[in-house]
């Protein structure tokens, strides 16, 4: 197309939105370009109770984490997948106030760096989080970890027993997340985009690709014309503040606008290992779960089935049984929460980590 014809089809793809936006009863556009300036409070609170930003050289990579003071026993927070250590500030300045809290960007997320051969499976991440705590913590730790993070929290207590005094695997997709029963879970999905992105496309901005092969989640989940504008909100954002990951006020949805901030900083890798099922390679779930020695406390979240037969969450009512009956010291809990618990009900996840890690009651 020459370029005589760009501004006349923008103009048509831009009123085409609008007129779909307004229709529906949706003024899209001003909200999302007036939360360009938006700094989330929690960057101020994470600050004030004492967290640190730091790096660490491990092996081939450089982990990122933040560190909270030392106030109690250690406590090593890893997020959810598509997150990064932020996910985890409303909960923060609580749990500073009991542990030396460690919160981890793991190998594919947040500032961590890897190198471009560097192998994303369950065995080389969770080496490389066994040779942190070794080194930079000294001493057994308490471990909690959302999702792609609790399997990682899985593998570490099955494989490196005399480091984990107990673990809260928050709701992660044990089983689900395994061949061939992924391939009948929303997030299989998710994990195509990652795929092609490494294997065909190979885009320059992985974000604004996201956005543009999942936008029916973002229609869903924000509203009518969002992809476009949410696009043009990411570039303007990247544009004013370089550098720096996205952030964007009127995303209203705490986990959806961290998950923005996530993907921001994500390498498609990462996924695109949990797509081809090399991530598990070596790392049967099942049989990790058997080797468990320590107190362990499965949290699982509220889900759903879709038209097909489709997860739409971590794990069914019987991957739970499942994963309770291979658990020696296993404690179960259904909240009525969202898949990021910890975002979604940041006083749940509180108490469950005091009470459980502690022994304290709730309230």
């Amino acid at each position: 197309m020459n370029s005589a014809h760009r501004p006349k089809r923008g103009f048509v793809m831009k009123a085409l939105v609008a007129v779909l936006a307004l229709s529906a009863g949706s003024a899209m556009a001003t909200p999302f370009f007036r939360g360009l300036n938006y700094v989330d409070p929690y960057h101020a609170k994470v600050k004030e109770a004492g967290y640190v930003e730091k790096t660490a050289k491990v092996n081939n990579i450089t982990l990122s984490y933040a560190e909270g003071p030392n106030n109690g026993p250690p406590l090593v927070l890893l997020h959810a997948q598509f997150l990064d250590w932020f996910s985890y500030s409303r909960v923060l300045p609580a749990l500073a106030k009991s542990f030396h809290v460690y919160d981890i960007d793991y190998p594919g997320h947040g500032k961590t760096v890897t190198p471009a051969n560097y192998p994303m499976t369950a065995n080389q991440i969770g080496s490389d989080l066994s040779d942190f705590i070794s080194k930079d913590i000294g001493q057994a730790v308490y471990i909690s970890g959302n999702s792609s993070g609790g399997l990682l929290a899985t593998w570490l207590a099955a494989n490196r027993p005399q480091q984990i005094k107990a673990a809260l695997l928050e709701d992660p997709p044990l089983f689900s997340s395994e061949y061939p029963a992924i391939k009948k879970t929303i997030a299989y999905r998710a994990f195509k985009t990652s795929y092609t992105a490494v294997k065909d496309d190979h885009p320059d901005n992985f974000i604004l690709y996201w956005v543009q092969k999942n936008a029916a989640f973002f229609r869903n989940n924000i509203g009518p014309g969002t992809p476009y504008f949410l696009s043009q909100a990411i570039t303007t954002y990247h544009r004013n503040h370089p550098g720096q990951p996205v952030e964007l006020g009127r995303v209203k949805n705490d986990t959806i606008r961290m998950m923005l901030r996530g993907l921001d900083q994500y390498d498609p890798r990462f996924g695109a290992a949990f797509y081809d099922g090399s991530w598990n390679k070596g790392f049967d779930q099942g049989k990790a779960l058997a080797k468990i020695q320590c107190p362990v406390l499965l949290m699982q979240a509220d889900y759903s089935y879709k038209p097909g037969g489709i997860l739409d969450g971590a794990m069914s009512k019987e991957d739970a049984q499942a994963a309770m009956a291979l658990l020696k010291h296993g404690t179960y809990q259904k909240v009525d929460a969202t898949h990021v618990v910890n975002l979604d009900k940041p006083q749940l996840f509180i108490e469950a980590i005091e009470h459980f890690f502690l022994g304290k009651k709730a309230g």
